[in-house]
């Protein structure tokens, strides 16, 4: 790995290990999350078009404070971000090409929700190396809550009131019909896909913020996500490593892998849950 200084960050603890990338990020995104809180406590006091605004202002700046993060302590790693789409690696490599060191970054997945005051968003921070996801970072502002996980390790939830992380695990739930499910079914046949679903389960929810919702499967407050489409890159590169690293089975909708650097915008679908109910959930959508 690049062995440039790290970045000192306001209000969270100096990285003191060059090579140790994972609390880095965990830092950067929490103090991406903190000027998102900044701006969205302004939020209900203005009025829509201002709020508007503020809104685009803080999802550019969370992701100019990320990049030039990166850039500053790894600069000749590829960048692939929500906002400003792909920024090549030093020698002129592309950021999709699956060689090389690749952040992927959404400052702020769950716009709409952050736009209407409801506190469900989060900031996204995933490491690719040689096309495969090392670290993934998922930080919930609101509550204060740093989902995290790296290839090698456990997942593990980190909050402000109980300090260091804590290894968590996806649901161990017995049967699917007690699952709570994270579910957003689109394209052919949606309609009667949802419904065996739902008939199967306790409950379904759509949130808002993709990222968030399949990092809840990392600690089991959703069962399973399923997705059959409209995700990109940026909503899963962090999210389904820590569902992952937590035990949960991820895969694309059609039973594959579930990252891949070919896809383009808004063409990923994603399910992941137990892998002892997996097989059943993905037959029910197939």
């Amino acid at each position: 790995m690049n062995g440039s200084p790290s970045v000192p960050l306001a209000g969270v603890p100096t990285i003191v290990e060059p090579d140790d990338d994972l609390p880095f990020a965990v830092a950067l995104a929490a103090r991406a999350g903190a000027l998102l809180m900044e701006r969205y406590e302004r939020l209900e006091r203005i009025d829509h078009k201002g709020a508007r605004d503020i809104v685009t202002e803080a999802d550019h700046q969370s992701e100019a404070l990320i990049l030039d993060a990166i850039r500053a302590r790894h600069p000749g790693d590829a960048l692939l971000a929500e906002e400003s789409g792909e920024h090549r690696a030093r020698g002129g490599e592309a950021p999709t090409s699956g060689r090389g060191r690749l952040w992927i970054v959404d400052p702020l997945d769950g716009t709409v929700n952050y736009a209407n005051g409801i506190p469900f968003f989060c900031v996204s921070i995933g490491l690719v190396v040689d096309g495969q996801p090392t670290i993934g970072v998922v930080h919930d502002p609101t509550r204060g809550e740093t989902f995290a996980a790296s290839s090698a390790g456990p997942a593990v939830i980190t909050d402000s009131a109980s300090g260091p992380g804590r290894v968590v695990a996806a649901s161990d739930k017995d049967k699917l019909s007690d699952f709570v499910v994270s579910l957003a079914l689109n394209g052919r046949s949606a309609s009667s896909r949802t419904r065996n679903v739902r008939k199967a389960i306790r409950i379904s929810r759509s949130m808002g913020s993709a990222a968030l919702a399949l990092a809840y499967v990392a600690n089991g407050r959703f069962d399973a996500f399923i997705q059959s489409g409209g995700l990109s890159a940026w909503d899963v590169a962090a999210a389904g490593l820590i569902a992952q690293r937590a035990g949960a089975r991820v895969t694309a909708m059609d039973g594959g892998p579930w990252f891949d650097l070919g896809h383009g915008p808004a063409a990923i679908g994603i399910l992941a849950g137990p892998a002892g109910h997996h097989g059943a959930l993905l037959a029910l959508v197939s």
